[in-house]
């Protein structure tokens, strides 16, 4: 399939000479939950700045700049290339900035792109910005389709990508999954893996949030869902685990402690992908009785009765107790604004939910707060497409829209590695063996994302969970428990400290591009350790195990890649 240019395709894509200096500098478009996680850690464990931000949400916009561009101090504002609406609008200021002579005379660009924006937006920005040149973190998922994948692939630069590129699978990144990884790859704890059982339990009001309330409550024709939106961190963890070349630790004393390369080997790639799923909970038939038409819990007579109120989750478990970030701000994006000028404890320097708040605080974000839930929809007087166009986080549960599922089983199978000769012979690590692994996305959960499982080996298996890993021999009978390295705590809730490990690689291997010199694809391997290919193959995966189910079929990988691939490149 002929591939349309990107729209900047005729733009001098060589960064500016100041982008060669330090430190390095990034943009974030979108200062949602995502890019601020990004942009703390950046900020507080690179040798990277915060140089930008792309946002159309006035308040967000202002409140990302203050607290990690320009500043909160009196008379602090942002400089010229520092505040954009949105990411066009940033695009059209860097083309411009581009094509301005002489260069000592331009505004400062930027080195780096995280792109922290909804979904279906990630594709539409890798296109228009990929032939700038410049160094791409994109939070998961890649895209929405498998054709939308191909096409990032392509205009990213497939098998010979000139700039940096980092995916956000963060569980790749965290200390306790580095650790795992390695006692099961290098160390062999276990012996050769025969299976993995994985789980995501996402938590039973959290899914009623994002994935029946939310944003990410529908599936799209081209096959997106929640294995896709919310437990790809999950395949591409199976895969990296037992897809991917073992890892080498590092032999470069300046590099990061977790960082690694990896054995010469290719990929183990699967044999076959099977799922089974489906809207289980979150539908009409379990509709309590006495809620009767109600579509919103402020009118709802079975609201005290329910868990999944959104006056119990939103009020009672959060704004009640101080709580105003996540998930409270994903409803009311101008709570803190609300919120700030009741804040008796806040000070020039301090941020209002650093504190305790006020019980006036307290009381103006409840009353926003039900504002909010209160909004509802009609079906006599709204069409299908205005109700969808949209979040109602005070919806029934029970009387949504959402079509995503909220128990799927994912099983995934390996032959014997078939190896010729060369590599048989050269290869420095054992063959790998006929495996399955099986993945569980549930809803219903006290856990809220604290992933667990258990691997079996010929020797022992190992059971973990998100803080813990225990390993039990079969030849001594006993159970070793294996200390996890410790993290600050801002680092540990944030995915066991795998959005730090994301971000410190990435800004490390565009460091080691732009300022020491090493190639894109040493700097990619060794730092980033995950390919722009192998992040598309892990979304394969997710497509594949969507097609798997709703066809109630079993892939055959090897095939159905290759029919995928050639008629999309057809």
């Amino acid at each position: 399939m002929k591939e349309a240019q990107p729209p900047v395709a005729n733009i001098n894509n060589k960064p500016s000479p100041l982008n060669t200096t330090k430190p390095l500098r990034f943009l974030v478009i979108g200062a949602g939950s995502r890019g601020t996680a990004y942009a703390r850690a950046v900020t507080t464990t690179t040798v990277g700045v915060i140089h930008a931000i792309a946002e159309p949400h006035a308040f967000k916009r202002q409140e990302f700049g203050r607290n990690f561009i320009w500043g909160d101090k009196g008379g602090s504002s942002p400089h010229e290339g520092q505040e954009f609406t949105d990411w066009q609008e940033w695009l059209q200021w860097e083309l411009k900035r581009r094509q301005q002579t002489p260069h000592a005379t331009q505004p400062p660009g930027v080195d780096g792109v995280f792109i922290c924006t909804l979904d279906e937006t990630h594709i539409e920005i890798l296109r228009a910005i990929a032939s700038l040149q410049l160094h791409i973190l994109c939070e998961k998922p890649l895209a929405l389709s498998l054709a939308d994948c191909l096409t990032a692939y392509r205009v990213l630069g497939g098998q010979s990508p000139s700039t940096i590129f980092s995916i956000g699978h963060v569980l790749r990144y965290s200390p306790h999954n580095i650790l795992l990884r390695k006692l099961l790859l290098v160390d062999r704890v276990i012996g050769d893996i025969v299976s993995l059982e994985h789980c995501e339990p996402v938590g039973w009001w959290h899914f009623s949030h994002s994935y029946v309330r939310g944003n990410w409550r529908r599936q799209t024709p081209a096959g997106d869902g929640s294995l896709l939106t919310k437990s790809c961190h999950d395949i591409d963890f199976i895969l990296w685990l037992l897809c991917s070349p073992p890892p080498v630790p590092s032999s470069d004393a300046n590099a990061d402690v977790d960082a690694t390369t990896e054995d010469s080997q290719p990929p183990h790639l699967p044999r076959s992908i099977s799922s089974t799923g489906t809207l289980t909970q979150f539908r009409p038939a379990r509709k309590p009785l006495a809620a009767g038409s109600a579509t919103n819990c402020l009118s709802c007579p079975a609201e005290p009765e329910c868990n999944y109120s959104a006056l119990k989750i939103y009020r009672d478990m959060h704004v009640k107790q101080s709580i105003f970030d996540w998930p409270v701000n994903i409803v009311c994006p101008d709570i803190e604004d609300v919120i700030r000028p009741c804040t008796s404890s806040s000070t020039e320097n301090s941020s209002p939910t650093e504190n305790p708040s006020s019980p006036a605080a307290i009381a103006a974000a409840e009353i926003h707060l039900l504002k909010r839930l209160g909004e509802d929809y009609s079906r006599e007087s709204m069409t299908d497409t205005e109700i969808a166009s949209r979040p109602w986080y005070g919806r029934c549960v029970y009387d949504g829209d959402n079509t995503v599922c909220d128990d799927q089983i994912v099983t995934i199978t390996w032959d014997d590695e078939q190896l010729s000769p060369p590599l048989a012979s050269s290869s420095k690590t054992p063959l790998r063996l006929a495996k399955t692994a099986t993945f569980h996305m549930i809803a219903p959960t006290e856990k809220q994302c604290e992933r667990r499982g258990r691997v079996y080996g010929t020797r022992g298996e190992i059971s973990y969970d998100s803080r813990n890993i225990s390993i039990y021999s079969f030849a001594t009978r006993s159970t070793t428990h294996i200390a996890v390295p410790k993290q600050a705590p801002e680092e540990e809730k944030s995915h066991g400290g795998g959005d730090y490990g994301l971000a410190r690689s990435f800004v490390k291997a565009v460091d080691a591009v732009v300022s020491r010199g090493m190639g894109v694809e040493e700097a990619q391997r060794r730092f980033v350790g995950c390919t722009l290919e192998e992040a598309v193959r892990s979304h394969a995966v997710v497509f594949a195990a969507e097609e798997a189910r709703r066809e109630e079929k079993v892939v055959k990988w090897g095939e159905w890649w290759g029919e995928k691939v050639s008629g999309l490149e057809g």
